[in-house]
């Protein structure tokens, strides 16, 4: 070969090179399903986990029809889930997700048992009937396992297996985080959620299994017992929970904004008079929620509150219970205001996941603040409700000894990660301070209630919520999210008092915002407009009071 033909080889083969790696790059880059990452510093397992894979995007699964048997003395689950799925566009290959040491069995379509491959929790299943766009076809998942046990529910996931004072059975799980894949076989990824359920739980004669929704009916042969439950309302498969034990029932109903609303009650049996007592928290609950977010979103479904040997957890129509009958958090108030004790933190943090995780549900775990911000704010709101706006302000104030600003609030696209547990207290105070913003508690009460009319029984991005609160606030609030939401610095406040002259400026912020204040000056309240550039706004007295308003989430300091 030629100098000269050596030469230009060298170029083709550098283009070529060049050619395969912008595609192996750009998979990469599809299959993080539109995150904004650098793939090297994700594994295979986050992607495959936390994106829109090729084997998702083509299918939309619609409905569960799961089956399980629990065998609580060896800590085993047997089971099939039946998934109803619409074709969207033609494809071969299905991702389902089965996380270790739970086996998948068998898949199975038309009778037919089909070969499948799998990458750690995700299961390749070859199908071979053909897959036409807008078909609705069925997939039978049987599996069978010991499913991870979590050493702290709710914080870890998986299931616990505890015994009640008399020596019985007391187990149950909870999913948020690890996944619902970690005992059943289902799309585990919180942008596709079926449109109902049906839950078909078989345990030992003498126990109880309560599942999500309404209970159809139950039978017993001479060993077990088998209850059926069915969920007609969309539902997310973390919320999806089997609770197990010798429970005491006991009902109510609610009247509210669309009819009468079934109460059902499952707890140990040694503890329904103080269950009877607490629980009471309940109607006053969805009394002060229905105001400020709408009517309940799942009236075909009722609500549960069932106890189980872990703090609790938000599952959907089935909310799990474990602070002791007690007000506060385990009897402390996090707030450290005394408001924090005026109620059951359980009772009403984790209802108001109805509304903001159930109702309202991010696409991708990344944006989980928009269940746990708009949640713990939600205590607030019951606060303001039937104690007053002071009140709730002490509340939620309270709260900012906890914020850390470690990370920002927003986690990482594609690779199931959240963001920072700041999206708790620093969440609700961001929302607290738009509250200031608006001037208008009957305009902000409306926007709530908006939110969960528009994004009904749906799943969403941080960027539709944004957008709406903008669009029904009338303010532009982009810079306002991109301070609060994706960056950890709070903005600070420096001012110069000199005589009747206030200077002013914002630091720690970033580009173009603008937010305005309220600040007492000599016990006057009045709204001021800092931004990077120092202004100056003079009154008609020498400033001899001077403090910014409480409400608003910002930091502040005098230069003298």
């Amino acid at each position: 070969m030629s100098r000269i033909s050596y030469h230009f080889h060298c170029i083709l083969q550098a283009k070529l090179n060049f050619f395969i790696s912008i595609c192996i790059l750009f998979l990469l880059i599809s299959s993080c399903a539109k995150a904004q990452i650098a793939p090297s510093q994700y594994s295979r397992e986050d992607i495959l986990k936390g994106s829109i894979t090729p084997e998702r995007e083509w299918w939309d699964a619609i409905h569960y029809d799961l089956t399980i048997q629990v065998k609580p003395e060896l800590k085993f689950i047997t089971g099939v889930n039946n998934v109803s799925y619409k074709v969207l566009k033609p494809y071969q290959i299905i991702q389902i997700d089965l996380q270790e040491p739970m086996k998948l069995l068998a898949a199975v379509q038309d009778g037919k048992e089909l070969s499948f491959r799998n990458e750690g929790a995700a299961y390749f299943i070859k199908l071979d009937k053909k897959q036409k766009k807008g078909k609705l076809n069925e997939l039978v998942l049987k599996f069978e396992g010991s499913p991870v046990e979590g050493k702290r529910l709710p914080w870890d996931g998986g299931w616990t297996w505890q015994e009640d004072a008399n020596g019985k059975t007391f187990a149950a799980n909870a999913n948020q985080g690890i996944g619902s894949s970690v005992w059943w076989p289902n799309k585990d990824i919180p942008y596709d959620e079926v449109d109902g359920l049906d839950f078909h739980i078989t345990v030992p004669k003498g126990l109880v299994a309560v599942g999500n929704g309404k209970l159809v009916d139950s039978s017993s042969t001479e060993e077990t017992t088998t209850y059926n439950w069915t969920v007609k309302n969309p539902i997310n498969s973390y919320g999806i929970s089997a609770d197990i034990a010798d429970y005491a029932h006991f009902s109510d109903s609610y009247t509210g904004e669309k009819g009468t609303l079934d109460l059902n009650f499952y707890v140990l049996k040694e503890n329904l008079e103080k269950a009877k007592e607490q629980f009471k928290q309940v109607p006053q609950m969805l009394e002060a929620f229905e105001h400020w977010f709408g009517p309940y979103p799942f009236y075909e479904d009722g609500y549960k509150l069932v106890e189980v040997p872990y703090l609790g957890m938000e599952h959907q129509s089935n909310v799990t219970y474990g602070n002791g009958y007690s007000n506060g958090y385990l009897g402390r108030d996090l707030s450290g205001s005394g408001w924090g004790l005026k109620f059951d933190y359980i009772i009403i943090h984790e209802s108001g996941h109805e509304w903001f995780a159930n109702n309202i549900t991010n696409k991708d775990v990344a944006d989980m603040w928009v269940h746990e911000s708009f949640t713990t704010y939600s205590e607030n709101l019951f606060v303001d409700y039937y104690y007053g706006k002071e009140a709730s302000s002490d509340y939620v104030i309270g709260m900012r000894g906890s914020i850390r600003n470690d990370r920002p609030i927003i986690g990482t696209y594609g690779v199931d990660q959240e963001g920072s547990g700041d999206m708790y207290f620093k969440g609700a105070n961001i929302l607290h301070t738009l509250r200031q913003l608006i001037e208008d508690d009957e305009k902000w009460r409306e926007i709530l209630r908006c939110l969960n009319t528009e994004f009904y029984h749906q799943t969403v991005t941080t960027s539709q919520v944004e957008n709406f609160i903008s669009k029904k606030s009338n303010i532009d609030l982009s810079q306002f999210w991109e301070q609060y939401l994706r960056t950890t610095m709070i903005p600070k406040l420096e001012y110069v008092i000199d005589g009747s002259t206030l200077k002013f400026r914002y630091t720690d912020i970033v580009e173009d915002f603008d937010m305005p204040v309220q600040v007492n000056v000599n016990q006057t309240t009045e709204w001021i407009y800092p931004t990077a550039e120092w202004k100056t706004q003079s009154f008609d007295a020498s400033i001899s009071d001077f403090e910014i308003d409480r409400d608003f989430y910002i930091e502040s300091k005098e230069i003298k």
